[in-house]
């Protein structure tokens, strides 16, 4: 829904300069797009860097490779060369690389055990990677978010679910109680003008937002 959501603002000339949004709608091919469509950095956790074997202990992540994309060749941490570079595409139609290593350059690296378990009698360590800029900027993000500064950035998003958890809670926003489109969108901003009257009640008497009164509820009325 990433891009839908980013589309909808843009309609209504409402797109933010950041948007912080959790991991589920965050992508590298989401990053590039909302930058270059929109102008806007999108805010959130990208998955790790991680290989799909079991290791023992540390495993060779792919961040530890050195990718020449204009001679498509990739260079382990041990100074073997790929032997393979292959345009893919996933089903879902997302373009990929695939990247092989010789089975005798990894069979008798001392670290073989650290980095593939492949067993398929022709390649040793194999490699995914997304389009070039889409990787590149993967891997930005991943040191970035490891960063206390990113992670102060990103404080933000508590403050975005405790809102959506109170909404749920409180008002049971998920389920509609009516039958129409046009009754469905009233009760939700019914529903998003209790929380804020329960929020503005909770600040002027001074009550953690965890902990609002149960008198607090009557303003759900609003939405009932």
């Amino acid at each position: 829904m990433t891009a839908t959501v980013h589309e909808g603002l843009a309609a209504r000339e409402l797109l933010p300069n950041e948007h912080a949004v959790d991991a589920g709608y965050v992508t590298a091919a989401h990053i590039v797009t909302t930058r270059d469509r929109h102008g806007t950095e999108l805010l959130g956790p990208v998955g790790l860097d991680t290989v799909h074997e079991r290791h023992e202990g540390e495993h060779i992540a792919q961040s530890a490779f050195t990718v020449d994309w204009p001679a498509r060749k990739v260079t382990c941490p041990q100074g073997a060369v790929s032997v393979s570079w292959s345009d893919q595409r996933k089903p879902s139609g997302t373009p990929i690389t695939r990247v092989h290593f010789a089975l005798q350059d990894c069979d008798p690296c001392p670290l073989r055990t650290q980095c593939t378990k492949a067993a398929n009698g022709k390649y040793g360590r194999t490699l995914t990677l997304l389009p070039r800029e889409q990787q590149q900027v993967l891997e930005q993000r991943r040191i970035e978010q490891q960063t206390p500064e990113w992670k102060a950035r990103y404080d933000v998003r508590a403050g975005i679910e405790g809102t959506i958890s109170q909404a749920v809670r409180r008002t049971g926003i998920r389920r509609t109680r009516y039958t129409s489109l046009a009754k469905t969108q009233l009760g939700n901003v019914l529903a998003a003008t209790a929380i804020n009257i329960i929020r503005l009640d909770a600040w002027l008497t001074d009550t953690p937002i965890g902990k609002t009164r149960t008198s607090h509820l009557a303003a759900l009325d609003l939405a009932a």
